[in-house]
């Protein structure tokens, strides 16, 4: 059976629009609490969310449904997506849910469900629900409702969990750190994680109003972290999106690093420490600077679907510890069961102090190859995949490029192109083997 509300990423979309109504939620939380009677007789989920003014709209709604389904329910109000996973798995819960559109505007919301071990859930368990929503409700009886209340002291348990993924010698005295929460999940929980461990903290991006929610800055937006290092002297600067599972670093020069060249380093990091690191997995848009760079010290790169769902299956499936994506997503499964952006952070600056290294000079010699990427219209009807045209464009392409790039075409999953990428050391023959690759494609 295909899904018809869960995407890849939990069920999201425009809020009064959809799934995204009190209704619809008040159906999902009811059909969400039978799936989970079928394992005991009185489950209990933590619900925490972003600060999105819909989020009040949606808690409440998804309330009623488990405890009308005889479901427990503790409320953690605004935490980090990766918080709601630890704390699922810190208090033996049976599901954890997130109220939150990530990086998307605030109009926009949606929910997501951790396991009972702090996991993403399988596609079988969201043909499960969208089962039960087909069904007509059994509210059970008043003596078998559930119970709400709130987790009063869920942003310290994680604020505490994220300062154990480092050493207890690790000290951030001495450096001043800009942290931008994107006005999100994050703002009331990275500053102190960082302040705790010794940092000197300025904060933007942390007064959430309900509406303001990746508004210009954030992981999303990092023109306003560059700025506030500049202007602040600062050291640092680490940017979170909307949930807080992304990162973007700044340093003193102004330079932004994006999640490739972080995954480099915390591999790095860990050969420095004497660790194995068999492997790394990236995505199909990961960098072939930081591939190359990887087999120098020895460790295999392999490359997923773009998607931190499809970089954590991979991970699973091998055993490995380390991946993520150019935007941010970074993965440690050795220190959190999600992604992370504090945790991840806290990796990076480990790396920092404990090398005496600047984050550039860790990351001398990778110097990441343009990309240049092409979105192409093509004719109605058309089948990119039997275009002899483009076929023997891009085997030309491949061999002028040689060891010196990739190219990589790949249909939009969410609107009608298909996307061209060519990655190559010279910026300009990048620009125009994608060039000749889109007329190929259109030209048919």
């Amino acid at each position: 059976m295909s899904r018809t509300y869960f995407g890849t990423d939990g069920i999201r979309g425009t809020v009064g629009k959809g799934a995204i109504t009190p209704d619809f939620m008040l159906r999902l939380g009811h059909a969400v609490g039978r799936v989970l009677r079928r394992s005991g007789p009185r489950p209990t989920v933590v619900i925490g969310k972003d600060t999105r003014i819909s989020g009040y709209m949606i808690e409440s709604a998804l309330e009623a449904g488990f405890v009308s389904a005889g479901v427990d329910v503790l409320l953690a109000g605004p935490l980090p997506t990766p918080g709601v996973a630890y704390l699922t798995r810190a208090l033996r819960l049976d599901l954890g849910v997130v109220i939150s559109a990530s990086h998307n505007p605030f109009a926009d919301n949606g929910v997501k469900f951790f396991s009972a071990g702090g996991e993403k859930l399988p596609d079988d368990w969201e043909r499960d629900v969208e089962a039960a929503l087909e069904q007509s409700p059994q509210w059970v009886d008043s003596q078998s409702l559930g119970k709400a209340r709130r987790l009063d002291d869920a942003s310290g348990r994680y604020i505490e969990f994220c300062k154990s993924t480092v050493p207890h010698s690790l000290s951030l005295r001495g450096l001043k750190i800009v942290i931008d929460a994107a006005h999100g999940a994050g703002y009331h929980v990275a500053p102190d994680v960082f302040h705790e461990l010794g940092a000197s903290i300025v904060k933007i991006g942390c007064q959430p109003d309900g509406i303001n929610i990746n508004a210009g800055v954030g992981a999303t937006a990092p023109a306003a972290l560059v700025a506030a290092v500049a202007e602040h002297r600062a050291d640092y600067g680490i940017a979170l999106d909307g949930d807080a599972d992304r990162l973007q670093i700044v340093d003193a020069q102004g330079r932004l690093y994006n999640g490739d060249e972080l995954l480099y380093v915390m591999a790095a990091e860990r050969l420095a420490q004497r660790q194995p690191v068999p492997g790394v997995v990236g995505t199909l848009m990961t960098n072939m600077a930081v591939e190359l760079a990887l087999r120098q010290v020895g460790v295999a790169l392999v490359r997923a679907k773009v998607g931190d769902r499809y970089v954590l299956e991979e991970l699973l499936a091998r055993g490995w510890q380390l991946g993520g994506e150019s935007s941010g997503h970074l993965l440690a499964l050795d220190r959190h069961t999600t992604g992370d952006g504090i945790v991840s952070a806290l990796q990076i600056l480990q790396a920092v102090r404990r090398s005496g290294k600047t984050l550039a000079t860790l990351l001398e010699g990778v110097t990441l190859y343009p990309q240049t990427l092409l979105n192409v219209r093509l004719p109605e009807g058309s089948d990119w995949k039997k275009n002899a045209a483009l076929d023997d464009a891009q085997q030309n392409v491949v061999r002028e490029l040689g060891e010196g790039g990739r190219v990589l075409i790949r249909a939009s999953g969410t609107e009608p192109v298909l996307r061209v990428m060519v990655e190559a050391r010279d910026a300009g023959q990048g620009r125009r083997c994608a060039e000749r690759l889109a007329e190929a494609a259109v030209r048919g």
